[in-house]
């Protein structure tokens, strides 16, 4: 597998996280600031490092299974790895512009 594909892959996983939303906050959990750390490797591993807004999060384990099931239908990739971390912890200042926007918080 070529450097470029595996970048392809991995811009194709940030896609599938843009179209993946917090149950609780109306914005995707990439823009949200919720994804540290995306790696794929030529073996199939995606492999994700995240966290979320606050760690006792009644909807972890949905997100989670979202996470793992959509990011697992991106060509290429055979596996998900999710490491979850609350170093650093999340706060709004991770948020993208967009998010912030749609939060009525810029």
């Amino acid at each position: 597998m070529t450097p470029e594909q595996i970048l392809q892959i991995e811009k194709n996983i940030v896609l599938t996280l843009k179209n993946i939303y917090d149950p609780e906050i109306p914005v995707n959990i990439y823009d949200l600031g919720l994804i540290y750390e995306i790696n794929f490797e030529p073996t199939g591993t995606a492999e994700i490092i995240m966290t979320l807004t606050a760690p006792n999060c009644p909807m972890a384990d949905v997100l989670l299974a979202d996470i793992n099931r959509e990011v697992g239908k991106v060509e290429g990739v055979e596996k998900v790895n999710i490491t979850l971390t609350f170093d650093p912890q999340w706060d709004k200042s991770m948020m993208s512009e967009e998010a912030l926007i749609e939060l009525n918080l810029f």
